[in-house]
């Protein structure tokens, strides 16, 4: 039982809980809405305020998320230009009729009876993401919000509602999409990228042009050709999609790297298309830019700056020279952090195999270069130490071990 144990109070089970109880998907957090109650009431019963614009607490057992029913009006641009009412007079409805989607309109009650007045579970049934009133386009966030729930309904076979989708261009034609803060939009990007289908995320976002304001260098890369033996889909736009897709099951700032690896692309000059020369090197201040402007965490910038500049290497890494490979290592700093060669490695399968074809499907170059790296990081140091060697000429034949062993780990993998 989820009651608030008050008078004249009514507890309901309501939003993401519901949907995905609906759609026989698992849920994280259950959320819940207090209709008639008042903070000072909540504080008695040893609920945790968290809430700073409006009252919402955490249950002092459960740690599940309890908000007092209210309604909000919309009073500026962007994601905080709202004023709430909080008022113990506030219904169910009412708090519902604020949400986004009519599919995060449903309620449960403590009988376990559904409650939908928008008609949620038909839009779920039909496969629907729809707005729930006008007041949708008050909120630029629910751009974002709609494109995540692409991300991860898509393969369900939903689509975006006509009329919601014209409300989202609404809202980006109207300048509300720069408004948004940048932490709120990575928090967003970041949540799309291990989805079920993340590219429906990004797709999404430039049907209604979204895309082209807040990741204009992702929106660029469609229409720009690559040589279609290497790029059989051809189209940039299609290959980013697809390898940001093919990068779901890796960590977090794996899939950041790939998101955001060929960006070089939308900027080669068009003389030298459909080949893209260069576009590793011109690809690093874009990638930059695209950290600073939505404020990516430092180790996220990392990896996808060494993802972006050497990836090519790491397709042709059977045809380098030991030099070549052992200069990759250490460029990677992967006899520091290990770990950062591993990340490397998948963010590159998921570059190579996100392609149109079955000749594309494989990826032998991920093991070889383990092996090699393997073969280069246990190389025995101790007798240098022994001979006495120090500083620089210790550093440089450590390097000449570590090109030896990738030499002889390269020979007998030919073997």
């Amino acid at each position: 039982m989820f009651a608030v144990d008050l008078p004249n109070t009514e507890t309901y089970l309501v939003g993401g809980a519901v949907r995905d109880k609906l759609l026989n998907l698992p849920t994280k957090d259950k959320d819940y809405v207090v209709v008639g109650a008042t903070p000072e009431q909540m504080l008695e019963l040893g609920f945790v305020p968290v809430g700073k614009d409006f009252p919402v607490f955490l249950h002092p057992e459960t740690k599940d998320e309890y908000a007092l029913a209210r309604t909000e009006r919309k009073t500026a641009k962007g994601y905080h230009g709202f004023e709430f009412n909080t008022s113990t007079e506030v219904t169910l409805e009412q708090d519902l009729m604020r949400r986004d989607l009519t599919i995060n309109a449903m309620a449960i009650d403590e009988h376990g009876q559904l409650i939908d007045p928008f008609g949620g579970q038909q839009d779920i049934n039909q496969g629907v993401l729809r707005h729930l009133s006008p007041a949708f386009a008050e909120d630029p966030v629910r751009v974002l919000r709609v494109a995540r729930f692409m991300s991860r309904l898509s393969h369900l076979s939903f689509t975006v509602h006509p009329e919601t989708m014209i409300l989202m261009q609404q809202l980006v034609n109207q300048g509300e999409i720069e408004a948004l803060v940048p932490e709120r939009v990575w928090q967003e990007i970041k949540n799309s990228l291990n989805q079920v289908t993340p590219s429906a995320f990004f797709m999404t976002l430039r049907e209604c042009g979204a895309l082209k304001v807040l990741l204009p260098e992702i929106d660029c890369l469609f229409g720009i050709p690559q040589t279609k033996q290497w790029h059989p889909e051809v189209d940039t736009g299609i290959h980013a999609m697809l390898a940001i897709d093919q990068a779901k099951n890796t960590e977090n700032d794996v899939a950041f790297a790939v998101m955001v690896h060929d960006l070089g692309k939308g900027i080669t000059p068009p003389h030298i298309l459909p080949s893209h020369r260069g576009h590793e090197s011109a690809g690093i201040p874009l990638v930059k830019a695209v950290c600073k402007r939505l404020k990516v965490p430092s180790h996220y910038k990392k990896l996808a700056l060494l993802v972006c500049q050497w990836h090519l290497h790491a397709h042709t890494i059977m045809e380098l020279r030991p030099e070549t490979v052992e200069k990759l290592f250490s460029r990677l700093d992967g006899y520091r952090n290990p770990k950062l060669v591993e990340k490397f490695i998948q963010a590159c399968q998921a570059d190579a195999t996100g392609r149109w074809g079955e000749a594309f499907k494989t990826y032998p170059q991920a093991d070889y270069i383990r092996s090699l790296f393997k073969a280069a990081r246990h190389v025995d140091k101790q007798p240098l130490f022994e001979r006495g060697y120090q500083g620089t000429e210790l550093g440089e034949q450590i390097r000449q071990l570590r090109v030896s062993a990738i030499q002889s780990m390269k020979q007998k993998i030919k073997q």
